[in-house]
């Protein structure tokens, strides 16, 4: 049968399927990064940020789509991480405008949005680059209007437009030549490849798990935390029934009115085989009793409401408290957030002036929202945030965007070197914008180099690499590989030190020894005895140092 519109259920469906389909593939997405580090993350910061949203949208009792729209592009947007999830945020942000004002979508609808999502992409980043996500979202919608013109059918439509962005996938290496050489396909448009076609397996009535790990209980009769009545049914207990024999609307419409019975805030939806139970009461054990006769449970959650509003209460206390102390503290002009991994490395930037230390950097790049979470807790009327990491540049320059009360300046620091060398430039009499300009400039002095070690096979920037070699990875490239950590480190610094280097600065991981950063300093000062040379502990992971040269 011909199906030519998506109504709001099946829209949520659809979204949650592409999520969940993504964050399966997740790590097998993070392994198609093109340098072989420990720290491919591509698949991991989609899945956080698609997560985010399919939270929400899991929150939503019976959503209209601009309900629907609005869970997706805000929490899509608050939980971007690395550049692959702003960007897919972005995209998300993009499509849910074009539709968010229908109560269907067809194939004009949609194909429509599609445009709106690539065009809003290509406008957040400054420098877009083919070979990407960015050309597999715009090969799919230059589809998705030429099948528009052709079909109303969408089953047909979504069906070309996923095989014809597969095949415009499988050209990006065509387009990146180090995506060629490195033998794999763009990570981030794989991704967004996993999450169309797990929507369009959720569009034909594939049978899929459809629950979000983490997902708060459907927004219904909420409690109101600043309220001093006595809550009636103290337990919020959720699971959901495999079922195992048939099940009625009989049978629905009485487990309905025995819940209601023992409970309020009452959610009993069936999907196929499955049944979704959500009620507050003061004895759970009756609904699982009751629940058992249709079949097995899963993702059984009880929860004490009343020591939750006690504890609410505490932390909305705690919070008042720490407002007003901030309040009490008086407002600076300027104030510095600053992204970073490692204790020693930590200290430093505080001792520098940093206000905040957002933990995060390789691995674990924060969030839009923890970006403003950070924003709101410097009291300051200009902050400049520097990420230190060229896939947190986007996510921090988004949250400037959300934010009213501050002004907010992204110096573009890719490294922690970087990052130190722009902090300790910051002149207080310079204005905001001149000293934006010349910590960039000064940033741009730095080399850095950092040692790490492959996590596979490849060949790439002229080396062949094997799993487990050391590496020492300049701003660019790789500029040395071995199978000896202090050689290849030796020889990665000889590939950054030129005539005009003055200063080598070398900060050790957490796990390498004092003992052998001491002897690359005495290498240092022996080869190259004209140049200053300090070494600290930075206690970064992954890498066992990082080293600038200025």
């Amino acid at each position: 049968m011909t199906m030519k519109q998506i109504d709001a259920k099946m829209l949520s469906n659809m979204f949650l399927a592409g999520a969940k389909n993504l964050e399966a593939k997740k790590e097998w997405i993070n392994e198609l990064n093109v340098f072989p580090v420990p720290d491919g993350d591509t698949g991991t910061n989609m899945t956080m940020t698609i997560m985010a949203a399919a939270k929400e949208v899991s929150a939503l009792e019976n959503p209209t789509i601009e309900e629907l729209a609005k869970a997706i592009s805000s929490g899509s947007l608050r939980g971007a991480r690395g550049n692959s999830g702003v960007i897919l945020s972005q995209l998300l942000r993009g499509l849910t405008k074009g539709f968010r004002d229908y109560e269907a979508i067809d194939v004009d609808i949609l194909a429509m949005s599609m445009e709106k999502a690539v065009e809003t992409a290509y406008k957040a980043v400054m420098k877009p680059k083919e070979g990407t996500i960015l050309t597999v979202a715009k090969g799919a919608a230059d589809k998705a209007l030429e099948m528009a013109e052709r079909t109303d059918d969408l089953e047909e439509f979504m069906s070309e437009v996923i095989s014809h962005a597969e095949y415009v996938l499988s050209q990006t290496p065509e387009m990146l030549p180090v995506l060629k050489e490195a033998g794999v396909v763009d990570s981030g448009g794989q991704g967004l490849l996993e999450v169309l076609k797990g929507a369009f397996d959720a569009f034909l009535g594939k049978e899929l798990d459809l629950t979000i790990q983490g997902a708060a209980a459907p927004k219904i009769n909420a409690v109101n935390a600043g309220e001093t009545t006595d809550i009636r049914f103290g337990y919020c207990t959720e699971f959901i029934i495999m079922l195992e024999k048939k099940y009625t609307m009989e049978d629905e419409k009485a487990f309905k009115a025995y819940l209601s019975s023992i409970g309020d805030s009452i959610v009993a939806v069936s999907d196929d085989d499955i049944v979704k139970v959500h009620v507050h009461t003061n004895d759970p054990g009756l609904a699982i009793q009751k629940a058992l006769t249709y079949g097995s449970l899963s993702n059984m959650k009880i929860d004490n409401m009343r020591l939750e509003h006690q504890e609410k209460l505490i932390k909305d206390a705690e919070k008042l408290a720490a407002e007003q102390a901030q309040e009490e503290q008086p407002r600076k002009e300027v104030g510095f957030i600053t992204v970073s991994t490692g204790e020693g490395i930590k200290e430093i930037f505080t001792s520098l002036g940093a206000d905040h230390v957002i933990e995060g950097g390789q691995t674990m790049n924060p969030s839009t929202e923890d970006m403003l979470n950070a924003i709101e807790k410097v009291n300051a009327d200009t902050i400049f945030i520097l990420p230190n990491n060229k896939n947190i540049i986007l996510a921090a320059e988004q949250a400037t965007q959300l934010v009213e009360n501050k002004k907010v300046m992204v110096v573009p620091t890719k490294t922690v070197p970087q990052g130190l060398t722009a902090l300790i430039n910051f002149v207080p009499e310079k204005s905001a914008e001149e000293n934006l300009e010349s910590m960039t400039q000064e940033m741009e002095r730095v080399k850095t180099g950092q040692v790490t070690y492959a996590v596979r096979e490849t060949s790439i920037d002229g080396h062949e690499i094997k799993q487990g070699d050391i590496m020492g990875i300049g701003d660019k490239s790789i500029l040395s590989v071995g199978t000896d950590l202090q050689e290849t480190t030796k020889d990665m610094i000889g590939k950054l030190v030129d005539d005009e280097s003055e200063l080598i600065s070398i900060y050790y991981g957490s796990e390498a020894t004092e003992e052998q950063a001491e002897e690359i300093v005495s290498y240092i000062e022996e080869e190259y005895p004209d140049l200053e040379v300090e070494v600290q502990m930075g206690g970064q992971p992954i890498y066992y140092y990082v080293i600038s040269v200025e």
